[in-house]
């Protein structure tokens, strides 16, 4: 059975990711722009593709038993001697739900002990963690988490989350008949995707490699249909989203779907 690599994190957003991903940056992180900027919660694990349900499962079950947490980030330490890693530290309630998550299929032997932390960078020459962590020695920052993220490592080594929970219980409706349980995320995750089969189509268009934009939908011959249409500011006047209909057009096209429909709302 094929496996795949998993990760569970917390993953730092904005507009402190960029703040962080701005240190990793100067500090020459060779992870930068493959991982985005995270306390791991789980680190790679290898799961057999039948168990990404039931990973899945703990995700939802791990985040519903959690509530939004504030953690403080910095100062920045280091894992010396043991290993040159720079970082953040984090200090606040993280232990509770990472031993959520540390469950089958998710959990894994370990290394080293768990140590929440931010990582700023990684295999560092040991002189130059020891000048930033001086430079950067009072910084601290307090920073919202309001959900988990499953990651999932694809070529190049390059990690980008699949699926996300909410630290909230699910609403449940139809009780008196059979319960539904409604709950909101980031994204679709791979068993919501997987009703779409392979009719899901997905048109990804990137600029000196970091993503511009893209095109979502499906294709169900002889129709198609655009349901979302994203594209970077930074990069609109590349014409990214008239490149992106197009390339969106010509896949469905190839797939034996000549007609394009195009959701409300996506220009």
């Amino acid at each position: 059975m094929p496996r795949v690599r998993l990760g569970v994190a917390l993953l730092v957003p904005a507009p402190f990711d960029r703040e962080i991903d701005g240190m990793r940056r100067a500090l020459g992180d060779g992870t930068l722009g493959r991982v985005p900027a995270h306390i791991t919660l789980v680190p790679p694990v290898n799961v057999r593709e039948d168990r990404l349900a039931e990973a899945l499962a703990v995700l939802r079950g791990a985040a519903a038993a959690t509530r939004p947490l504030t953690l403080t980030l910095g100062p920045p330490a280091s894992f010396l001697p043991d290993n040159p890693t720079l970082y953040l530290a984090v200090s606040g309630e993280v232990q509770s739900v990472r031993d959520r998550v540390f469950l089958e299929p998710l959990a894994r032997p370990l290394t080293w002990p768990f140590v929440p932390h931010v990582t700023l960078a990684d295999e560092a020459v040991p002189d130059r963690i020891a000048a930033a962590a001086a430079a950067l020695g009072d910084y601290r920052v307090d920073v919202a988490f309001d959900r988990v993220h499953l990651l999932r490592e694809g070529p190049g080594r390059v990690w980008s989350p699949i699926a996300d929970a909410a630290f909230a219980s699910p609403a449940v409706i139809g009780r008196g008949g059979l319960p539904v349980e409604i709950t909101v995320t980031e994204r679709v995750d791979p068993e919501a995707r997987a009703l779409m089969g392979t009719e899901a189509l997905v048109v990804t268009a990137r600029a000196d490699g970091v993503v511009a934009g893209y095109a979502e939908g499906w294709c169900r011959p002889p129709a198609a249909h655009i349901s979302a249409l994203v594209v970077d500011d930074n990069q609109s006047h590349l014409g990214v989203a008239q490149h992106l209909l197009a390339a969106f057009r010509s896949e469905a096209a190839e797939r034996g779907c000549g007609e394009v429909t195009i959701g409300a709302g996506v220009e």
